[in-house]
């Protein structure tokens, strides 16, 4: 599998990298469309609140796999006061700074698994993935790569 990317969120622009890194591993990782767009636009949510409450931050894009499914982590981290009530920021109805209320909740719905840890000393780490299952076109593509 591809390492790790890791891309500094500092500025709007950096936005586009981390969404433009997201999808070429999701699409080098055979994800079918729309799944490659998605994980853009999760990427673009969780960095954007990276932007906005914080100021700066990391995206770090990991491939993972076992026996039935592969996929790609996303990990956004940053090391801000932290989300004072986790549970409300992840609901729909949920606006924090003057935002739409879309950011956390609109990565949730793009994501297959999403967890968010935060506190005041250490700052917010959001995990998210998206997978999908082995199937036999899937692995017979694979089977290709490895022999080319």
């Amino acid at each position: 599998m591809e390492d790790e990317v890791r891309v500094a969120i500092n500025t709007d622009a950096d936005l586009v990298t981390a969404r433009a890194e997201g999808r070429a591993m999701a699409e080098r990782l055979g994800f079918p469309r729309p799944d490659p767009t998605l994980i853009a636009t999760a990427i673009s949510e969780v960095a954007r609140n990276i932007v906005v409450h914080v100021g700066r931050g990391e995206i770090v894009l990991k491939p993972f796999e076992d026996a039935n499914r592969y996929g790609v982590v996303v990990i956004a981290i940053d090391e801000g006061p932290g989300i004072r009530d986790v549970e409300a920021a992840v609901r729909d109805d949920y606006s924090g700074k003057g935002g739409l209320g879309l950011g956390l909740p609109g990565a949730r719905r793009l994501m297959d698994d999403f967890d968010i840890a935060s506190s005041a000393d250490s700052g917010t780490t959001v995990t998210m993935r998206k997978w999908r299952f082995r199937d036999e076109l899937a692995e017979l593509r694979e089977e290709r790569r490895r022999r080319a």
